[in-house]
């Protein structure tokens, strides 16, 4: 059973988030396709992270949905209405920008009623609800503070405030972290969920971070050249990647040659079966993250450790096979002692359905 989340004090909660639907969305500019028949359904109140390599269209649909930007054809629905007619300052949506986008010659409390005062809110109203806003994401003491008095972390709450304000039902977030030094930004991901599910409102995240994805989102959608490859849960996606760019995508992967069997694919000298399809032609390698491959010392064995890096309760081992091919593995520390750079062993992959990719060129 879902609990509903616990109320914010002086600030109201969505009203169970609203649904967004892209349904065969197409973008272009010139010659460059930048949706190419994205279809895709945001739950609601849910966190869903856009995540893709520079290019791949994520903030073209989010721009979209905004209003900033028209797309070729397709529809954007929220609620199950197209919302194309609709001016951008009517889609109740807030939308979070990397670069703040602050009013540098307003105060923070002035910067998160804007909205509101646009709207024709009363001074006291708008105060009031900028006041707790500015309690919600922790600043209340910077109200009176010009934007050039605060730290980038602090703008990027400010600005988040604000897109609250005007209680959308649906929040955007264009890369808010990506500006920000390491420490704040895992600090800032962790506000900024915290803030979703309390107020449960339905929100997309752009990122090109694939650990900030997995560690914010509900469900991942990974782009690729304006379409869309996989969109599931972190643990789905990264566990059961369904073609092999989401598998070297999200996370990291060795590739194994492999050869064609009558029921899958050997390996190794093992047969395995095959998650999903074989490619039809070319030379054919499977794909497995470090955490599943296993070294056991081995004095004649095939593999040799070339290098070890140590990541504190696990050390990643790179192992040489006989053919050139190197594979990672990620080891309990405690273990790897037995392993030293130079020695040789035996390498083994678990026994489950592997995903297969042909060669890169």
């Amino acid at each position: 059973m879902t609990t509903a989340p616990a109320p914010v004090a002086g600030v109201a909660l969505a009203t169970g988030g609203a649904t967004v639907e892209f349904r065969s969305l197409r973008r272009s500019f010139g010659t460059t396709t930048a949706l190419d028949g994205l279809d895709l359904t945001v739950r609601p109140g849910e966190l869903l992270a856009l995540l893709g390599p520079s290019g791949c269209g994520k903030t073209t649909a989010l721009r979209i949905l905004a209003g900033f930007e028209q797309h070729d054809s397709g529809e954007v629905l929220v609620d199950g209405r197209d919302i194309t007619a609709i001016p951008a300052h009517r889609r109740d949506a807030g939308m979070v920008f990397q670069s703040y986008s602050l009013f540098p010659h307003l105060t923070a409390l002035d910067n998160v009623a804007f909205g509101l005062r646009m709207r024709g809110a009363g001074k006291a109203e708008r105060r009031k609800r900028a006041q707790d806003l500015l309690e919600l994401v922790g600043l209340p003491h910077r109200a009176e503070h010009y934007p050039h008095q605060m730290s980038g972390g602090q703008q990027q709450r400010i600005a988040l405030a604000r897109a609250l304000a005007l209680q959308p039902r649906v929040l955007l977030l264009d890369e808010p972290l990506s500006a920000l030094d390491a420490k704040v930004r895992l600090q800032l991901r962790e506000e900024i969920r915290r803030l979703q599910q309390e107020l449960g409102i339905t929100t997309l995240f752009v990122t090109h971070d694939q650990e900030e994805a997995l560690s914010m989102a509900d469900r991942v959608a990974v782009l690729r050249a304006g379409r869309l490859e996989q969109c599931a849960t972190p643990s789905e996606l990264y566990g059961r990647p369904t073609t092999a760019f989401v598998a070297e995508f999200v996370g990291t992967m060795s590739r194994i040659p492999c050869t064609r069997t009558s029921d899958g694919v050997e390996v190794l000298g093992r047969r395995h079966t095959v998650a999903g399809e074989i490619p039809a032609d070319g030379e054919l390698h499977v794909l497995v993250r470090p955490e599943n491959v296993t070294l056991t010392p081995a004095g004649d064995g095939p593999a040799l450790v070339v290098s070890a890096s140590f990541l504190g309760a696990v050390t990643r081992i790179t192992a040489r096979l006989q053919d050139g091919t190197e594979v990672k593995a990620d080891l309990p520390t405690e273990a790897t002692a037995a392993l030293p750079v130079g020695s040789h062993a035996e390498l083994t992959l678990p026994d489950r359905p592997v995903l297969v990719d042909r060669r890169p060129a």
